[in-house]
């Protein structure tokens, strides 16, 4: 007999629950099963420990008769440390992106870099200048304008100084 460990659904319409389950490869999916291993709720999030339970005594004795797990199973059991993660195949050449479209995306790297850059130049000149300026405030012994006055006074300065720097 052909073991197979795989979820069965259950639950309502757009509500789905999953059963993990040892079942004969030949049944229907919803069939027939030999024995519950555990449960799979998708509604949950993923950091809540009652998304997947599994009962991880009679997965290791399943698993030493030869039942073989499905996909998703097994990425649970990868995830539980009951069996190795199973890997996930490269994208082989025929399923690589065209020449034209793997050069806009070089294109769109370079871009993201070079505005990277930029941001960083920026900041670390914005970040030189605000010393000056704190540095003349106190020289002068007066404090700004900024925590003097009511708010309005202090936007109208704001929009004075942007206007300025343009």
């Amino acid at each position: 007999m052909a073991l197979k460990i795989r979820m069965s659904r259950g639950g309502a319409k757009r509500r789905p629950f999953y059963r993990i389950v040892v079942a004969d490869s030949r049944k229907p999916r919803d069939g027939r099963f030999i024995e519950r291993l555990g449960t799979y709720d998708p509604m949950l999030d993923r950091d809540n420990p009652d998304r997947v339970k599994l009962n991880e005594e009679r997965i290791k004795h399943w698993l030493s008769q030869g039942a073989q797990p499905s996909d998703r199973v097994a990425r649970f059991l990868g995830a539980a440390k009951l069996a190795p993660i199973p890997s996930v195949p490269e994208q082989t050449k025929k399923n690589q992106p065209k020449a034209k479209a793997q050069e806009r995306l070089r294109e769109a790297e370079e871009a993201n870099q070079a505005a990277e850059e930029a941001a960083k130049a920026a900041a670390e000149q914005a970040a030189s200048e605000p010393e000056g300026d704190v540095a003349a405030e106190e020289q002068d012994g007066e404090p700004s304008k900024s925590t003097e006055g009511s708010a309005e006074e202090v936007v109208a300065d704001s929009d004075e100084r942007e206007n300025k720097e343009e």
